[in-house]
């Protein structure tokens, strides 16, 4: 039912450097950029698209060093949490094949408000890979439940 909606045009996206699969609501564009994460500066990818007036995004980076990782979720998700001014709400452990295991490996769902007061909700997921570091989320005044599980249960580490 979902795949029919008109709105929600889901396509098969595999950058060809991140060793992840994923599937999205609408064409992504990429985008690339320095940031400093978890005390050095790395190269981050973002793929990010709009639909149904949400945000659906997936992000990227590789750790030059692989024991920075959680360090570097840790950073990702407080990162995540004060872009939207949020508090966590609920958390769920993430687990995916191929998947490094780290305990920051989880699903969040984030509450917070806009500059103009107006809420806004956010679910993250945030994993792990040897040296790369992932968050994929969507961002919206009000998250469609069945969008979000879609995209979230796509998401395939790649071996």
């Amino acid at each position: 039912m979902l795949a029919c909606t008109p709105a929600l045009n889901w396509r098969d996206v595999r950058p060809p450097d991140s060793g992840v699969a994923a599937l999205f609501p609408c064409k992504p564009d990429r985008f690339s950029r320095s940031v400093p994460l978890a005390g050095a500066t790395v190269p981050m990818v973002l793929m990010s698209c709009s639909a149904v007036s949400a945000n659906f995004a997936l992000g990227y980076a590789e750790m030059v060093d692989p024991t920075r990782a959680t360090l570097a979720l840790t950073e990702l998700r407080a990162a995540a949490t004060g872009n939207i001014s949020g508090r966590i709400t609920a958390q769920t452990p993430l687990a995916m094949n191929g998947m490094t295991p780290n305990a920051l490996a989880e699903r969040l769902t984030i509450e917070g408000q806009r500059d103009d007061g107006r809420t806004i909700s956010e679910q993250a997921a945030f994993f792990t890979k040897g040296r790369r570091v992932y968050q994929a989320s969507i961002v919206a005044d009000k998250i469609d439940v069945d969008a979000a599980n879609t995209f979230f249960a796509a998401l395939k580490l790649e071996p």
